[in-house]
């Protein structure tokens, strides 16, 4: 795509011998051929790792007047993932494409191409048989780190002598952690890429904001279910947070704001019922609001943050088997990200469905769990079998057939439009912000989006606590008429669970 050793081959590279090989510098000639010159405007000097083009490929817009820097090994290291059909193999192909767009009419891409924003963009080649001869740091760097096969390695030297022959800040833009400690060891400022990632006081905290109200609103808030009061007081609030109304000690009704800037009473059944099923009944105050969101037809985005054995995904399901039996909905489908926690297993064999069995098994059991009627009839062996069911069929996979539960992998959404379902997706803190992206705009009319996980559990290489899908589209669409989140922080699984979760 770009041919760099034009430059080097028209650049003239003296014969060095002896004493003299190892402590001569590159001629400025080779400097400029190389890409290590100080830019021609004020600013920064950022050399982008690989992992920052694939996560985001519109980061290249993103440093507003600064010079931004690509080692020739970013390049052939986002080669390697061209022809994925995965969304990084789309990212490396969209990078590719706005490369050759900035570089098209490029003399030198070494030199340094303007771009809209006031910045430059260059290549930098790291020839190691001539630039370690030329620096000291290189050499160190070497025995620190012999490995110069390593794309890393090449990467950090590549930026160690961009850092000895400029003067401008250079700073190296990494997602990878350990990459990232490999730079500070050797001297070399670093920063994480953290254009999406989410501000820490942007993440909340785990407990309901109370509001303080005196008696008499509380008790006209109760009568009515409505309660108009300054908006001194609610300019805290953002449309549809729930809050809790507080006069006095063990004197509080939850309550949500809505779209007029009133606080209205939750609107939650004693519990949600599934013909042929389990009914759920909500056990505390998160799961009434959870819920509440769940079953608000003005509401087509719901956010849940909660730690292991909340119910994040059981109350979400049976909400959404509560709206499809009530003819709400056309059909319930429920999908999540295929990322492994620790070492995978190898390839899976069978079909599509057999191949995804394994990821999606926990939703097959919350929905076993809640279409499985009680039936206390002593041990298991005993049990009666519910009309219809047969020794080898569960009591989903009617609707399964006729199309009314999808579960599906995540990794098929591209290109799909979904009207009027109640799509749940599991397991969202494992998505990118541009994979969250993809599946909001999934949806059509009629349809609610229901994103479900746990912050704290992340298994995907390149996201964390602050940069996730989940939290990204949580703080990307708070303040919407059409959106409503809800952290759950109590677990109901069991006193095991909780304590687990909790403690360890």
């Amino acid at each position: 795509m770009i041919d760099a050793s034009s430059d080097l081959q028209s650049s003239e590279k003296p014969v060095l011998t002896g004493v003299e090989r190892s402590e001569s510098n590159l001629s400025p000639m080779q400097l400029e051929s190389f890409g290590f010159m100080n830019p021609s405007t004020p600013g920064k000097l950022y050399v982008l790792d690989t992992n920052v083009l694939l996560h985001e490929p519109d980061c290249l817009s993103r440093f507003q007047d600064n010079h931004l820097c690509l080692p020739a090994d970013v390049l052939s290291e986002l080669d390697r993932f061209k022809n994925e059909q995965s969304e990084r193999g789309a990212n490396a192909r969209k990078v590719h494409r706005r490369l050759t767009a900035i570089f098209e009419n490029a003399s030198g891409l070494t030199a340094g191409v303007p771009t809209q924003s006031g910045g430059t963009i260059r290549l930098l080649i790291y020839d190691p048989m001539m630039c370690e001869r030329s620096s000291q740091e290189l050499r160190r760097f070497h025995r620190i780190f012999p490995d110069r096969e390593r794309v890393d390695h090449r990467i950090l030297a590549c930026t160690l002598l961009l850092q000895k022959h400029v003067d401008p800040p250079v700073v190296l833009v990494t997602k990878d952690l350990n990459m990232q400690l490999k730079a500070r060891a050797v001297g070399i400022h670093c920063e994480d890429y953290l254009n999406d990632k989410v501000k820490p006081q942007e993440l909340g905290s785990h407990e309901m904001l109370r509001l303080l109200v005196d008696q008499n609103e509380l008790q006209r808030f109760a009568s009515s279910g409505e309660l108009e009061i300054d908006q001194e007081r609610l300019s805290a609030l953002h449309v549809n947070q729930y809050v809790l109304l507080e006069a006095g000690e063990k004197q509080t009704i939850p309550a949500r704001l809505n779209g007029e800037g009133k606080l209205v009473r939750l609107v939650v059944p004693e519990v949600l019922k599934i013909p042929d099923g389990n009914h759920l009944k909500p056990l505390n105050l998160g799961q009434k609001c959870f819920i509440d969101a769940l079953l608000n037809p003005e509401i087509s985005l719901v956010t849940c943050f909660g730690q292991a054995g909340t119910g994040k995904t059981l109350v979400a399901m049976a909400a959404g088997l509560h709206g499809v039996f009530a003819r709400d909905y056309n059909g319930l489908t429920v999908s999540r990200p295929v990322v492994a926690m620790g070492d995978q297993m190898g390839y899976l064999p069978g079909s599509l469905e057999e191949k995804m069995r394994p990821w999606l098994q926990p939703i097959y059991d919350s929905l076993e769990l809640l279409m499985t009627p009680h039936v206390n009839q002593g041990p298991r062996r005993k049990r009666q079998k519910a009309v219809g069911e047969t020794a080898h069929q569960k009591p989903y996979e009617d609707l399964l057939n006729q199309g009314l539960i999808e579960v599906e992998a995540l990794a098929y959404i591209r290109g799909r439009s979904i009207p009027n379902r109640f799509f749940i997706l599991d397991e969202a803190q494992q998505l990118t912000p541009k994979e969250a992206k993809t599946v909001v705009t999934r949806m059509s009319q009629g349809s609610k989006l229901v994103m479900v996980g746990d912050p704290a559990q992340i298994d995907h290489p390149y996201v964390d606590s602050r940069s996730n899908g989940l939290v990204y589209t949580r703080q990307k669409m708070k303040g919407q008429s059409f959106v409503a989140h809800v952290t759950l922080s109590r677990g109901e699984r069991s006193d095991l669970a909780e304590a687990g979760a909790r403690l360890m």
